[in-house]
């Protein structure tokens, strides 16, 4: 029974927390406007920096990964609370997956902001600083390096989370963990990647397309 209430647990405190977006709650603040308007009309960290500047993404930047962060610690910190059907921290990683996707989804489908949120990358990876910090660096590296090479923040972003469920798997089994408790983690991660890559499907579209922008550092007025 503790185990069906920490999976619970781990998907409310997720989904709610996930639902804060801080790319919205910013420009509001700062700007008076509503990210969703302006841009790409994403309510995302990319979309902040090109229509609101470094200011705006950099507090974006910290709130959406502070809250994939919180996800997880609350939900495993809960877990451990319940001891559900687990005796040691390392076993509640299971809960962070859980909590990890639904701040994405949260964040997708964001409760307070009638259900139209961001794409989910940001809030996705800033979960691993706290399941696993090395898988965590591994896929900022490769988002790094794509990001580096073609200049688009969708491939950066599509390529690393397409990545990821292998990358949890390699490090889960070289680190010693049992392949079946591996294969759990390849699974949980699915949705979570899944996710995100859906919500990429029109930069999908225009990177076929050739009409995808570019990144860069300047920001660019509405």
């Amino acid at each position: 029974m503790n185990y069906v209430i920490a999976i619970a647990a781990a998907a409310v405190i997720g989904y709610l927390l996930g639902s804060c977006n801080f790319s919205i709650i910013v420009v509001r603040l700062i700007k008076g406007e509503d990210i969703r308007t302006m841009g790409s009309k994403n309510a995302g960290l990319t979309n902040t920096l090109r229509c609101c500047g470094k200011g705006c993404a950099a507090l974006t930047l910290i709130g959406d990964l502070g809250k994939g962060v919180l996800a997880v610690f609350l939900s495993r910190l809960f877990c451990s609370w319940l001891e559900a059907g687990v005796p040691t921290a390392e076993n509640t990683y299971y809960i962070g997956y859980i909590a990890g996707l639904f701040a994405i989804i949260g964040h997708v489908f964001p409760l307070y902001y009638g259900f139209k949120g961001g794409k989910g990358v940001l809030v996705g990876v800033s979960t691993f600083i706290i399941i696993d910090w090395r898988i965590f660096c591994i896929l900022i590296c490769i988002f790094a390096v794509i990001l580096a090479l073609s200049k688009y923040v969708s491939l950066s972003s599509i390529i690393a989370t397409a990545c990821s469920p292998l990358i949890i798997f390699a490090t889960e089994l070289l680190r010693g963990t049992q392949p079946a408790v591996c294969l759990l983690y390849f699974v949980l991660a699915i949705p979570m990647c899944s996710t995100i890559i859906w919500m990429h499907r029109t930069n999908i579209e225009r990177l076929r397309n050739g009409t995808e922008n570019k990144f860069s550092f300047g920001s660019k007025k509405k």
